[in-house]
């Protein structure tokens, strides 16, 4: 073997001993730490109709008028309106979901309850608990057991001498966790 040949090869030897050190003193300072990664995935908000709203049966009168049905399902009538019977009802919905977890709700539906082209305009009134109010609506709620229910009513505004007729429409109510 050449002075050259064995110089180069001691070269070569040396830099991969050189390498293998660095590499290895390298990993004398070096720490590994793990965490652990957890996830907990609760229980879907959930709404189910219990019962429908209802008005019951009414007679218009030369004077316009309301109809209301407070959350708890009782009715008043004014103006020139008479109530002629039927059963009256609250809406009633349930809301499941996250123990003590905090949700939004907004009604919808119609404007109007509509027998052909007759309406009526409706206002909803709701409460979490069946209540006697006889305005205003409630906008969230706490899920304190799991559960808690949402009662609906309204106020029907009845023209003078409005038409006779089945007049119907929609109460939506949608919940959201917040």
């Amino acid at each position: 073997m050449t002075k050259q040949l064995r110089i180069t090869s001691n070269r070569f030897a040396f830099a991969a001993l050189a390498l293998a050190a660095a590499v290895a003193a390298g990993s004398v300072h070096a720490a590994v730490a793990t965490a652990s990664s957890t996830s907990t995935v609760i229980a879907p908000i959930q709404i189910s109709k219990v019962t429908d709203l209802s008005f019951g049966s009414f007679a218009p009168g030369a004077t316009p008028g309301t109809v209301t049905i407070s959350p708890n399902s009782s009715r008043a009538v004014s103006g020139g309106v008479v109530a002629a019977g039927g059963t009256s009802t609250a809406a009633q919905f349930n809301v499941t979901g996250e123990t003590g977890l905090n949700y939004s709700i907004t009604l919808g539906g119609s404007a109007t309850l509509a027998s052909g082209s007759d309406t009526m305009a409706f206002t909803s009134i709701s409460d979490l608990s069946a209540s006697a109010a006889t305005s205003g609506n409630v906008t969230s709620g706490t899920l304190s057991s799991g559960a808690q229910s949402i009662y609906v009513g309204g106020v029907l505004t009845v023209a003078a001498n409005q038409a006779a007729g089945t007049y119907t429409g929609s109460v939506t109510a949608t919940v959201e966790y917040n």
